[in-house]
């Protein structure tokens, strides 16, 4: 979608002016990939108009591959309005303006899905899932069970201004059950599912290799159903890479735990100085499917998710420049003590200091 964002804080209804960006999970979540140096194609529908173009350039000056994203000549290109404040509070608004659009009118027979399934890892998001019933049949489709589907990586991201019924949360609960790599946040488990914490969220998701549980200051959690982590077609990754983070998030005792299930790895997330929150989610999918992608530990793969999605905190907007490799790779195999001291500010992806320069108290 194109976004816009008031040009000063307030209410949308006080909003004088507005700045267009680019918006979306999936695409944000492109970008973010391209960005720290993976190959990356992102498929859509936009409409045949300057919105459309608009999305198309930008998403490709990132280094996504657009040439799959389909031109709809009699659906517009999706727009909504948003204030900067945090989803998390109430003076937070959202203005969708999408039905009808070129997106909601995916389906299997009008997106390439022989594109999407040639990649490593497939990136889905439960946002697409609510504009139609042909989008939710597609997403039905791609994660279906069968012979070389891709690594399938699931986003709840539960809207429930998007969902035109009361179906939303078991829907989401369908679609992430069939995926093999879940991302959800602790706050949306509770407002969509009433679950709360991390084992419980496990327990409803058994099937998923591994669950993400996002928990947001405090860090986040991985359930992995394996040992090592999330490997399948994703060449290089290494089936004894399991890694265990602190013993304790939040009130719950993970404890380093392996068994029957796999294991539990927890990573705290470091101290940021918030510009604004919108995208930090995607971003930390990005990093930690960035991270997966080069067969790194699951400790790692969370620190790499904590470093993106920090990125996108010191920075306006929905989409940040990320560390380069190096100086994430640096801050990642810090020590748990000079790890919890770690503080990120705004600038702070520029700058390319050794880890004992970039840890402050």
């Amino acid at each position: 979608m194109v976004t816009f964002l008031p040009t000063r804080p307030g209410r949308l209804a006080d909003a004088p002016a507005f700045e267009r960006t680019i918006g979306g999970a999936e695409s944000n979540v492109a970008c973010a990939l391209a960005a720290a140096g993976h190959s990356v194609r992102w498929v859509s529908r936009v409409g045949a108009d300057g919105f459309g173009d608009h999305l198309v350039e930008a998403i490709g000056s990132y280094g996504v591959d657009v040439t799959r994203v389909a031109r709809d000549p009699e659906r517009p290109t999706g727009v909504y309005f948003r204030t900067a404040a945090d989803r998390a509070t109430a003076a937070h608004e959202v203005a969708y303006y999408r039905a009808g659009s070129a997106a909601s009118a995916m389906n299997a027979d009008n997106v390439d899905l022989t594109a999407v399934r040639a990649a490593r890892v497939l990136h889905l998001s439960g946002i697409t899932a609510a504009l139609s019933e042909d989008c939710l049949e597609l997403m039905r489709e791609l994660t279906a069970p069968r012979p070389g589907r891709p690594l399938v990586s699931f986003d709840v991201n539960y809207r429930p201004a998007l969902w035109r019924d009361a179906e939303g949360p078991r829907v989401l609960l369908e679609l992430a059950r069939r995926a093999d790599i879940v991302f959800v946040g602790d706050d949306e488990a509770r407002e969509a599912w009433g679950l709360r914490g991390g084992r419980a969220v496990r327990e409803a998701l058994p099937e998923p290799e591994l669950v993400v549980v996002k928990q947001g200051p405090g860090g986040a959690v991985v359930f992995d159903r394996s040992a090592g982590g999330a490997d399948r077609n994703t060449e290089g990754c290494d089936r004894n890479t399991g890694a265990f983070g602190r013993s304790a998030c939040g009130t719950e005792d993970f404890g380093g735990t392996e068994g029957a299930d796999g294991t539990v790895t927890h990573a705290p997330a470091p101290r940021v100085d918030v510009v604004a929150h919108v995208g930090a989610g995607d971003a930390f999918a990005a990093g930690f499917l960035s991270a997966t992608l080069r067969g790194l530990p699951v400790r790692d793969r969370l620190r790499h998710g904590h470093l993106m999605a920090a990125a996108t905190l010191t920075a306006p907007g929905d989409l940040a420049a990320p560390p380069a490799r190096s100086h994430a790779d640096r801050l990642t195999a810090l020590d748990d003590t000079a790890w919890e001291k770690l503080r990120l500010g705004p600038g702070w992806t520029q700058a390319d200091q050794a880890p004992e320069e970039a840890s402050t108290p």
